[in-house]
């Protein structure tokens, strides 16, 4: 009886920890969040291998020549007006790969508030809903797109690098976000939150085992 209780007694207060833990109450909201960042998207002209490639390689001649002139930016109106300066050479530099790559895709650019489903980006998941981006559309525009955060400048943060990205895509994030806004979309800390609910569950099922 006394195994029995103590038993009891002592799972009850593991489930109570673990349920504690798992909250992460936050009182920031998308919109939070959207108004404190520019995305940048290259769409591809189609799915097809070699116009998804093409994309690719937009992405990183615009990127080079974009990345010295954002990566020090301090403020979100500041990269505005360096989008909005540097639109011309952008589109330029886009024509002139596809050129040299052997199409004749036109391209549009435009910074613009669009709507975007759930996209992750390292250890960084921005929840649906409208965003300031700006965008090269390469043809019809109806290819899957590639994706970074242009303000704070997480598109010359190279997510591959395990640890070390991570820690330059937080830092950077942790500049123009509160510490709530920086846990919504926070994976790691979802992740540890998600882990803790399933464990809950398992502790549960032991428990009905135990006791039924």
């Amino acid at each position: 009886m006394k195994k029995f209780i103590l038993t009891s007694i002592t799972i009850t207060i593991i489930i109570a920890i673990v349920l504690n833990g798992s909250n992460v109450a936050t009182k920031a909201t998308q919109n939070d969040i959207a108004g404190k960042l520019i995305r940048f998207h290259v769409i591809a002209n189609s799915d097809d291998k070699i116009d998804q490639g093409l994309k690719l390689k937009v992405r990183d001649s615009v990127l080079k020549y974009v990345s010295p002139k954002l990566v020090d930016c301090k403020s979100i109106e500041q990269s505005r007006k360096i989008i909005n300066n540097e639109d011309k050479n952008i589109k330029k530099i886009a024509e002139s790969v596809i050129n040299k790559n052997g199409f004749k895709y036109s391209v549009a650019t435009t910074l613009s508030k669009e709507y975007f489903p759930v996209k992750t980006y390292g250890n960084i998941t921005l929840p649906q809903g409208e965003y300031e981006a700006y965008r090269i559309i390469i043809g019809s525009g109806s290819g899957q797109n590639w994706w970074c955060v242009m303000f704070p400048p997480l598109c010359f943060v190279d997510i591959t690098k395990g640890n070390v990205s991570y820690e330059k895509t937080e830092s950077e994030m942790k500049e123009v976000l509160s510490d709530d806004e920086y846990n919504l979309v926070d994976n790691t800390i979802n992740d540890a939150v998600n882990n803790k609910i399933v464990v809950k569950f398992k502790i549960l099922e032991v428990f009905n085992k135990l006791f039924s």
